[in-house]
């Protein structure tokens, strides 16, 4: 099993890869990285799957089991948002044609999410006998935290217990990791951090919303999150 986990960063996306007792990270500029990597399967951090009105039953399980901090999910990304509207200057004409539509309003932070939703968008949909799925990493911290809520990852307390969450599973460069290889990359510490989940995600775990059947979008692409 060679496991991949990737979560976003500003410059890029960090890949975790996990191969039996070889792991490796790398900084890589776009998700086409993974074409020319050998791998079983990846998980990562980004939408797959989307519904023209936003409306995924996945998003809303994975809030309900991160309650209190149902915030951690984003909802409501929508292909038509980034394919009809240009990013990033045109945020409000978009926010107006999903209210003529009678929609939700899209937040900023989805929105600066876009440009990557679409780019794994296009290549999931290229690459359908690759094995990628998506993933939360804060419902893969709190399995790993016994199913317990975890303090905000941009905490002290935070990061010190997802650290030790990982390194609990085998993941024992963390720490070279954080302190040293991220530096000078654009990739904080908590972008390595999730990184490694999505890996234990993709390495580990059956545990994954909906429980049942998928249903599937559009494309046939799943919409289902693995943790």
């Amino acid at each position: 099993m060679i496991a991949v986990g990737l979560d976003g960063y500003r410059h890029g996306w960090v890949a975790v890869t996990l191969d039996g007792d070889r792991h490796a990270i790398d900084f890589i500029a776009d998700i086409s990285w993974l074409a020319a990597q050998r791998f079983t399967r990846a998980a990562i951090d980004i939408p797959i799957g989307l519904r023209d009105d936003g409306a995924r039953a996945c998003d809303l399980e994975a809030r309900a089991l991160l309650r209190p901090h149902t915030s951690r999910v984003f909802t409501g990304a929508r292909r038509w948002l980034w394919t009809e509207f240009r990013y990033p200057d045109q945020f409000a004409r978009a926010n107006a044609a999903a209210v003529a539509r009678g929609q939700p309003r899209v937040s900023l932070q989805l929105w600066h999410l876009g440009p990557k939703i679409m780019q794994v968008d296009s290549f999931v949909r290229a690459h359908h006998a690759l094995d990628i799925r998506e993933t939360h990493p804060e419902l893969v911290f709190r399995r790993l935290n016994d199913d317990q809520p975890l303090p905000p990852k941009r905490t002290a307390e935070g990061l010190r217990l997802r650290r030790d969450l990982l390194s609990w599973q085998g993941i024992d460069q963390i720490d070279q990791w954080v302190d040293r290889a991220r530096i000078g990359r654009g990739a904080k510490a908590d972008d390595v951090l999730d990184a490694c989940a999505c890996a234990l995600a993709a390495r580990d775990s059956d545990a994954r919303v909906p429980s049942g059947e998928a249903p599937l979008d559009d494309h046939g692409l799943p919409m289902r999150i693995w943790y």
